[in-house]
C-alpha cells in the first residue's frame, strides 16, 4: 500500500516546473518567426540567393500552418508529451541545420523543418496548459503564456540584431539549443499523463488532402500579386487545387469514424465566432507588422528605430492586456471581456484610419498600443473559453484549430493589404503622369538614398505612398470594425472545469 501511494507521489505533475519549461519553449517557437529579420542582410550577404529571401519566412510560416491541426489532432490520441517532446526535437534539428546551411536553397529547406516542430510545439504547449489547470487557474496562465507572443516580436528582431552584430548570424538558429533542451528535460521529468490503451485510429486521407490543399492556399498567399500575377497559370493551378482538395478534405471529415478536425468544433457558436474573431485579428496584427514601418519612414521620415518604437507599443499592450484579461473574465465573464477586446481593436483601427503624416510617432505608437491591448483581450479570453468548453479527448484538436485560425489570417492579410497597397500605388503614380515606378518607393526607406532626391520628387513619392497606405489603413478600420461585430455575437458562459 504504501509503495502504491509513493508511486502515485512520484508521477504527480510538478507544474510550476514545467509550466516554466512551456514557457522556454513557447518563446524559442515564437521568437523564431521575427529574430531572423534583422539577420537576413547578413545572411544574404553570406550565402546569396537574395531571390529566396522571402521564401526563409514563408517556409516556416507554411509548414507551421499545415501542421498545426495535425499535431494538435495527434496529441488527443496519443497524448501530449509524446508530440511535445517530438515537436521540439524537429524544431532544434532544422535549428542546428539552418545554423550551418551553406546555401540559401539548404537554408529554406531546414527552416521548413523549423516550421514543422513549431507546428507541434505552439499548440501542445498551450493545450498542456490546458491540461494542468483547471478553469480559474487557466485564465491566469494562459494569460501568462499569451504574453510571449507580445515580448518576443519585441525582443527577436533586437536579439537578432546584437547576435549579427558580436557573433556569426548562426547563432541566431543555435540560441535555441540550450532553450529546447531545457524545456525538453522540464516536461519528460516533471510532466505525466495517463493516456488510454485503447486502439488508436489516424485519419491519413484527410490529414494529406489537408496538408496539400492548405500548402497550395498558404503558396498563393506568400507568392501571388508579388512572384506571379495574380491570373497567372501557377495561380489559378493552386487555387484550384485548394478549392478541390478542401472540398474533398471537408467530405472525408464527414464520413470518417476519428477526423483529424473533428467538424462538429465548428457547429459551437463559442468555437466559432472566436475562430472568426482570431482569423481577423491574425490580418490585422501582421496588416500592422508589415506595413506601419514603411509608413513612419517612408511617409514621415523617421529612422528605423522610431518605426521600431510605433510598432513595439503594440507588443507592450499585448502582454499587458492578457495578463489583465486572466482577471476579467473571472470577475466579469468571457463575453464582457472578449467585447472590450472587441472594442480595442475596433478603436485601434479608427485610430489609423485618422492618420496623418503630421501626427507624428507618438500617435503611431498609441495606436498600436491600443491594438496591442485588442489582441490580449481577445487571445486569452478564446482560448481559455476553447479550452473550458471541450473535453480532453478534442481539447488538442480545438487549441490548435484556433492557433491556425490565427497563422491563416496573418498570412491572408500580408497578401490582401500588400495587393491594395501596391495596386493603390501604381494607380496613383499613373494617374499623376508621373515617371516613377513601384520600385522607386525603395528609396524612401533609404535614408541617404532619400537625401539624393530631389525636393519636388521626394514630395511626390511621398503623398503617393501617404495615399496608398490610406487604403491600407481603410482595410485595417474595416477589419476592426468586423472584429467589434464579431464579439458581440460571442455567447455568454458559465463556469464549468472540463478535464
Amino acid at each position: 500500500m504504501q509503495a502504491n501511494l509513493a508511486l502515485h507521489k512520484k508521477k504527480q505533475t510538478k507544474r510550476p516546473l514545467v509550466l516554466i519549461a512551456l514557457i522556454l519553449s513557447m518563446f524559442m517557437a515564437a521568437i523564431e518567426g521575427t529574430i531572423v529579420a534583422t539577420a537576413m542582410p547578413n545572411i544574404v550577404a553570406d550565402l546569396g540567393g537574395f531571390s529566396m529571401y522571402s521564401w526563409v519566412f514563408s517556409a516556416f510560416l507554411l509548414m507551421q500552418a499545415v501542421t498545426t491541426l495535425i499535431f494538435g489532432k495527434l496529441s488527443d490520441l496519443y497524448g501530449r508529451k509524446p508530440i511535445y517532446v517530438s515537436g521540439v526535437v524537429i524544431f532544434l534539428t532544422g535549428s542546428i541545420l539552418c545554423g550551418l546551411a551553406p546555401t540559401m536553397t539548404l537554408l529554406v529547406i531546414f527552416r521548413i523543418i523549423q516550421g514543422i516542430g513549431a507546428g507541434a510545439v505552439q499548440p501542445v504547449v498551450a493545450t498542456m496548459v490546458g491540461d494542468m489547470y483547471t478553469m480559474e487557474e487557466r485564465a491566469k496562465v494562459q494569460g501568462y503564456l499569451a504574453s510571449v507572443w507580445g515580448i518576443s516580436s519585441v525582443i527577436g528582431p533586437l536579439f537578432g540584431g546584437i547576435i549579427v552584430k558580436f557573433v556569426d548570424w548562426s547563432w541566431i538558429f543555435w540560441i535555441n539549443v540550450p532553450i529546447g533542451i531545457l524545456g525538453l528535460v522540464g516536461v519528460t521529468l516533471f510532466f505525466h499523463e495517463e493516456i488510454s490503451k485503447e486502439k488508436k485510429s489516424i485519419d491519413y486521407a484527410g490529414t494529406s488532402l489537408f496538408f496539400v490543399s492548405i500548402s497550395a492556399l498558404i503558396i498563393v498567399l506568400v507568392q501571388g500579386g508579388t512572384a506571379w500575377d495574380w491570373a497567372s497559370a501557377p495561380i489559378i493551378g493552386l487555387i484550384t487545387i485548394f478549392i478541390v482538395g478542401f472540398g474533398f478534405f471537408l467530405w472525408q471529415e464527414s464520413r470518417t469514424a476519428a477526423p483529424m478536425m473533428p467538424l462538429h468544433l465548428w457547429k459551437n457558436k463559442l468555437m466559432t465566432t472566436a475562430n472568426l474573431i482570431t482569423l481577423v485579428s491574425g490580418m490585422i496584427i501582421l496588416g500592422l507588422s508589415s506595413f506601419l514601418p514603411t509608413y513612419v519612414q517612408g511617409v514621415m521620415g523617421y529612422s528605423p528605430i522610431i518605426a521600431g518604437f510605433t510598432l513595439s507599443t503594440m507588443s507592450i499592450g499585448w502582454p499587458i492586456s492578457s495578463t489583465t484579461a486572466g482577471h476579467l473574465v473571472l470577475k466579469i465573464g468571457f463575453r464582457p471581456t472578449a467585447i472590450l477586446g472587441g472594442i480595442a481593436l475596433f478603436l485601434g483601427g479608427t485610430l489609423f484610419m485618422f492618420l496623418e503624416p503630421t501626427h507624428g510617432p507618438i500617435y503611431v505608437g498609441f495606436s498600436s498600443f491600443v491594438v496591442g491591448v485588442g489582441m490580449g483581450l481577445t487571445s486569452t479570453t478564446f482560448i481559455v473559453a476553447i479550452q473550458n468548453s471541450v473535453d480532453w479527448k478534442t481539447r488538442g484538436s480545438a487549441t490548435s484549430l484556433n492557433m491556425f485560425m490565427r497563422i491563416i489570417g496573418s498570412a491572408t492579410g500580408a497578401a490582401i493589404l500588400g495587393g491594395v497597397l501596391n495596386q493603390r500605388m501604381n494607380q496613383l503614380l499613373v494617374n499623376k503622369g508621373e515617371s516613377l515606378t513601384l520600385a522607386n518607393t525603395d528609396m524612401l526607406l533609404d535614408e541617404t538614398a532619400r537625401n539624393r532626391l530631389e525636393p519636388n520628387v521626394l514630395a511626390t513619392m511621398q503623398e503617393t505612398l501617404a495615399q496608398a497606405m490610406d487604403a491600407v489603413f481603410i482595410g485595417l478600420f474595416i477589419l476592426g470594425l468586423l472584429a467589434f461585430i464579431l464579439s458581440l455575437f460571442f455567447p455568454e458562459i458559465k463556469h464549468t472545469n472540463k478535464k
